[in-house]
This record gives C-alpha cells, structure tokens and sequence, in this order.
C-alpha cells in the first residue's frame, strides 16, 4: 500500500514538471528574435563649418574697406521729453487803501446801528429830560466809550441842544457827527510810519496776545503797504504757535513779500534781527515783525518782548510798534493795552473784529487809556478788509445817512 501512494505521489511531480516546462516554451515563441528588434540612429549633425578632414571653402574675394566706407546701422533717436517749469502763482493786486473805509462802510455800520440810531432816537424826543439824559449816558456806556469821555460828551450835547432849540433830524445828525469826530479826534496822526530812511527800512513790530487775529493783522497789513507801493519783508518772530511762520509766509508769497523765518521754539529776538538784516541787503521799504503773544520758555511774554525790541534797534530804530486788540472784548482790551504799554512804547492801535460788534465806543476808550491813535480797524474776514482808520468815515456808518 505504502509503495502504491509513493508511485502516485511521483507521478503527480512528474505531471507538473512536464507542464511548466511546455508553458514556458510558448512564451519564449510568442517573443521577436533579438535580430528583429528597430535599431534607431541619431541623425548626423549638419555642419555649419567645416569638419575635421575637410577643405574650408575658399573665402570669397571682396574688396577691403576702411572705417569711413563701412555704413554702420543707424541709432534709433531718443526723445528727451522737454522739462516743465512750474509756473509761479501770480500775485495778487490789493486793493488800494485810499478810500477804503468807505468802501467797507456798509459792513461797519450794520454792527454799529444801535449805538447811532439809538443816540439820535433819544435825541428826537420833544422833551430831553434827566431821564433821556440817563438813557444818552448808558447807551455811550454799553458801547464802552468809557465814563470820562461819556460824560464830557454829554455835557457837550446838553449846551448845544439848548442853544440849537428846534431840532430838526438833520440838525440833530450833524450836531451828533460833530461832537462825535471831536472826541474821537480828528487832528491825530494816524499815518502807519512805513517809509524807507537813510538808516534803512522802516521797522514796524507788530504785539498783541495770541488770539486777537495778530499774525493775520500782520498779512492783510503787508498788502495794505504793498498797495500804496512798498516792498515788504516780513519776519515771523512768533515761534510759539507752529502754524504761525506758514500762515505769515502765505500772506507774503500772495504779494510777493519776502518771509524770514526760523526753527520752531527759535529765539524770536533773533529772528526779528535777521528780517531787518535781510531788509537792509533786500532794500526793502518796510520790515514787519509779527511777535509771539505766547512764549515756549518760562520767560516773561514782556521780557520778551522788550529783547526783541533792544535786537531790532541794533540796526537802526522802531519806527512803529502796532498794538492788535480785538474789538469784542472791550474793557479787557484796556487791560491787556496797559499792560504792554508798560514795556514797548506803543504808537498806534489795530482794532480787529470791529464788524462783529456794537461796542464801537472801544476806539474812543482805548485811545484815552493809550494816549496813541487807533490806525488801523478790521472789519471782515476778507483780504483787503483791514483798513486805515478815518474818524468822519467811521462817523458816519455809526449814525448813518
């Protein structure tokens, strides 16, 4: 039994060698002989010079050319685009100053009617009482003409009503005008001192606290003087406020007047010094000095101001030191004028804002406190709105036509 399943077992490993043997003869029939295989050549390289082994090809026979005989490409021209100059911005033509009070006439006295019409209201009535005498004095009050110059003007007004009797508007409004330009003064110099002397320029300073429309004042000046044909130089001293040398420089540059100007913080007495140096080499007619009303250091504002006017008359005098009061603060006014009276000789005033208020009094007040005229008022917000001041002219827009 045993040799039976041997014999079998044999025969099944002799079944399955014969059969891998005849599977692998097949594969190997189904496979391309090894001479039967593409052969693939790589094309020969077209020569562009000649090879090794090869003749060159005789060089062809041209004539030799020089330099000259060559003709070289021509350059492509380059267009070099034409520079562009800026054109400078035309400068502006102020409007001349003679006359322009009355120009602005009707601006002042729409602020200034209740102060006339309403002495000329009381003035009408058929009986002038102690009452409507009351009345007189607290209108020139509320205005801020002032106690002394409102009682000297109603005792004026008393002795010639009685001497007038009849009073007639017309007699009442030029009775009015006359006593009115009396108190205010119509003999005072009030002529801005701007004219070149042998020593140089003139030198105007120009003081006030900040606030009061001072570094404004000093621009809409610059082109009053440039309309009564002064060249101007105008020296930014006021190093407190930073905007306050490029709000100067834009009023100059409109003009065509010259801005001096240094480091913000900077020494304003030197600055001061510098514009009227530069004046002097410029030949200018008239330097205009804008001073701080504020100061970064702990030195008094005073001090201050007093250096800068001892640096300016190193170089010849101060011909004029302009103090800017702003119009709407009435009595206040009177004290910061006081108050720097005591440092720099003021010798004329600028009312500013005076077209924002009824208290017109103020130019009667601040010229007896001062003892110095008012020659310059400001009545808008306009370029040409600051102008020269003409007592009979600002008259007449307080009480009108």
């Amino acid at each position: 039994m045993e040799y039976v399943i041997l014999a079998v077992v044999i025969a099944v490993v002799a079944i399955a060698a014969i059969a891998g043997l005849v599977v692998s003869g097949r594969r190997r029939q189904q496979l391309p002989p090894k001479s039967q295989a593409p052969v693939i050549t790589a094309p020969k390289p077209t020569p562009s010079e000649p090879q090794v082994g090869e003749e060159a090809a005789p060089p062809t026979e041209e004539p030799r050319r020089t330099v000259e005989e060559v003709e070289l490409p021509e350059a492509e021209a380059v267009t070099v685009p034409e520079t562009v100059e800026e054109e400078a911005p035309a400068l502006e033509v102020p409007e001349p100053t003679a006359g322009r009070l009355v120009r602005l006439r009707s601006r002042l006295s729409r602020s200034q009617n209740s102060l006339g019409k309403g002495l000329l209201s009381l003035l009408s009535r058929e009986h002038l009482d102690e009452d409507t005498w009351e009345e007189i004095e607290e209108t020139l009050l509320t205005a801020d003409v002032g106690v002394a110059p409102t009682q000297e003007l109603v005792e004026r007004l008393r002795t010639r009503v009685k001497v007038l009797g009849t009073r007639t508007p017309e007699e009442l409004r030029g009775l009015l005008r006359e006593e009115l330009v009396e108190l205010i003064g119509k003999d005072a110099d009030r002529t801005v001192h701007s004219t070149k002397h042998q020593e140089g320029p003139a030198v105007v300073l120009v003081v006030g606290v900040n606030g009061v429309g001072k570094t404004t004042t000093t621009g809409k000046l610059a082109r009053v003087l440039v309309a009564d044909g002064r060249k101007v130089v105008l020296g930014a001293a006021d190093t407190f406020r930073a905007a306050a040398a490029d709000q100067l420089q834009t009023w100059g540059e409109r003009v065509g007047a010259r801005t001096v100007r240094g480091p913000e913080g900077g020494d304003p007495a030197s600055i001061a010094f510098d514009a009227v140096k530069e004046g002097i080499a410029e030949g200018a007619d008239t330097v205009l000095v804008d001073t701080a009303g504020r100061l970064h250091t702990k030195t008094g504002l005073m001090d201050e101001l007093g250096k800068v006017k001892r640096v300016v008359e190193k170089h010849g005098p101060v011909d004029e030191v302009l103090l800017v009061l702003d119009a709407t603060t009435g009595q206040n006014g009177l004290i910061q004028a006081r108050v720097f009276a005591e440092v720099v000789d003021i010798t004329g005033i600028v009312l500013t804002k005076l077209d924002g208020t009824a208290k017109g009094g103020i130019v009667v007040a601040v010229q007896r406190e001062l003892g110095v005229p008012v020659k310059l008022i400001g009545l808008g917000e306009g370029a040409d709105d600051l102008a020269p001041f003409e007592p009979g002219a600002f008259v007449d827009a307080l009480i009108g036509d």
